[in-house]
């Protein structure tokens, strides 16, 4: 199966000159005009980027994904065929009906008409990986009305298959390219391969639609479908069926009674929100998966779909992305140069003013115009051309939130083009750094670890005691000093408690 598929790939590059891209970097040129004079049937015409792009397409579903997620890896792809992959749509036509019934009949161990009161045969929607019929459950209620996801038959083999052709394909790339080790590919495909082995499990899609649920709870901007868990399985996912309006139709809106320019800013506000306060963002954001209530009790606010695709961030992640904007939005281009120095992201003897320089003359520009004035993929290309002038290594594990930042500027561009992304995003970053540093983040931390400190504290002196009485096998000079100094530190935390506590007292004392 393997073989025929690889063939079949073959076959599909030949045909659209996928190997004149590799074979115009041979400085001779012979093996060139050898591949012109035995595939002289071929009709090259077509820019490079558009057959790459037409290649992709004729391959299937998958490879479709991947053009779409190398479309918004500009530091990997030259810019014509960067711009020629943002066209990729993945339209899939539906699977049979009749293979959707028979999924949902193993999975239930009984009939469609037991489980749904009514169960809608055409689906509404298609996709590479699923896709989505509405129906009614038989419930108490009433019969609630749902959205059910259902995995295409099979699909699952043909990922794996072509997986691992495209780690065959990176490992090749990364030993020819020049740019090879520091672009990462194969990290760049591992992470293509996790997030697509994460789309194959709907518990776990249903598991990070209810995490973004929980998270914007009573949110007065977003809405989030209710995941039915009775109902679910590896490969059927039932969810409350959300009523509302695409987001691209933006007439429709207005007629709706929705303010257009208020949704643009509330959309910024939430994407925000999921990085720096959560670390958990919806990573698929295009207008497809992004709905508006137009009902009296929720017009105005988003509705999420799809979440097969989320991404989490760390700790330290969330405070270099933070100063990062920060030191962009006050332009302190020195302070961006100087923190990509600190976490290591670009080499310990850069030297900071030629950095600082560079990233002045790509940012500078932008600043104090509308967001349709500002074109982020310029941006990032310039910023990634000058990543790679100082060897700055590109951090795979951001790839995902670079693609959302590009889905933010379309939607953004389409409801108001007047928007200015960077005056609506600085004040809830500066309220969240101050939040992280302040004071309350003190005491948040405090809250957080105090029970560790609770259980910790009455170990240390039976600690010292076997440290003391165990048999010397070297130095204990080190270990004492360490448990010293975390009493220390504990004892010191806790007295730093006691007098928040006493103060707190006073002052509830006073009124």
């Amino acid at each position: 199966m393997r073989i025929l598929r690889f063939f079949k790939i073959t076959l599909i590059s030949l045909r659209y000159g996928l190997d004149q891209m590799i074979l115009e970097h041979e400085p001779s040129g012979l093996l060139m005009r050898l591949a012109n004079g035995i595939f002289f049937w071929r009709d090259l015409s077509a820019p490079r980027a558009v057959r790459l792009r037409q290649a992709l397409e004729a391959l299937g579903p998958i490879f479709v994904k991947f053009g779409q997620l190398l479309s918004t890896r500009r530091d990997l792809m030259p810019t014509d065929i960067a711009d020629e992959l943002a066209k990729l749509q993945d339209q899939v036509p539906p699977f049979p009906s009749d293979q959707a019934a028979a999924e949902l009949e193993r999975v239930y161990g009984r009939p469609v008409s037991q489980v749904f009161a009514h169960f809608e045969r055409d689906p509404v929607a298609s996709a590479s990986v699923a896709q989505v019929h509405f129906a009614r459950l038989h419930d108490k209620d009433g019969g609630h009305e749902v959205a059910v996801k259902i995995l295409r038959p099979g699909i699952t083999n043909i990922i794996v298959n072509d997986l691992a052709l495209l780690e065959v394909a990176a490992a090749l790339l990364e030993k020819v390219w020049a740019d090879g080790k520091r672009l990462k590919p194969r990290e760049v495909v591992g992470e293509f391969q996790k997030y697509l082995h994460d789309e194959l499990d709907l518990m776990r899609e249903a598991a990070n639609c209810s995490q973004l649920r929980r998270n914007f709870a009573n949110s007065p901007l977003l809405l989030i479908p209710e995941v039915y868990w009775d109902w679910c399985s590896n490969s059927v996912m039932v969810m409350e069926r959300m009523k509302g309006t695409p987001i691209s139709q933006v007439d429709k809106l207005r007629a709706q009674g929705v303010d257009v320019p208020a949704l643009a800013r509330a959309g910024v506000e939430i994407f925000f929100t999921q990085v720096f306060r959560d670390g958990f963002f919806h990573a698929d954001m295009h207008p497809g998966n992004i709905f508006v209530a137009t009902d009296d009790t929720h017009r105005g606010k988003y509705i999420a779909l799809d979440f097969g695709i989320v991404g989490t961030l760390t700790d330290i992640d969330k405070n270099y992305l933070a100063q990062n904007f920060l030191a962009f939005f006050q332009r302190d281009y020195k302070r961006v140069a100087q923190t990509h120095i600190e976490s290591g992201w670009a080499p310990a003897d850069t030297r900071v003013d030629e950095f600082e320089a560079s990233i002045r003359a790509v940012c500078e520009p932008i600043f104090d115009r509308p967001l349709k004035d500002i074109s982020f993929g310029r941006v990032l290309l310039r910023l990634f051309q000058t990543s790679r002038r100082f060897n700055v290594e590109i951090q795979p594990q951001l790839v995902l939130l670079q693609k959302t930042l590009l889905n933010i500027e379309g939607l953004g561009r389409e409801l108001d083009p007047e928007l200015d992304l960077w005056k609506t995003a600085k004040p809830f970053l500066e309220r969240w750094m101050n939040e992280q540093l302040g004071w309350r983040g003190l005491l948040r931390n405090i809250k957080q670890e105090a029970p560790h400190w609770a259980g910790q504290l009455p170990q240390l002196p039976r600690l010292v005691h076997q440290a003391l009485t165990q048999p010397r096998s070297g130095d204990l000079a080190e270990p004492l000093a360490q448990l010293l100094r975390e009493q220390r530190m504990q004892t010191y935390l806790l007295a730093v408690i006691a007098l928040l506590l006493a103060a707190g007292l006073v002052i509830l004392a006073r009124f």
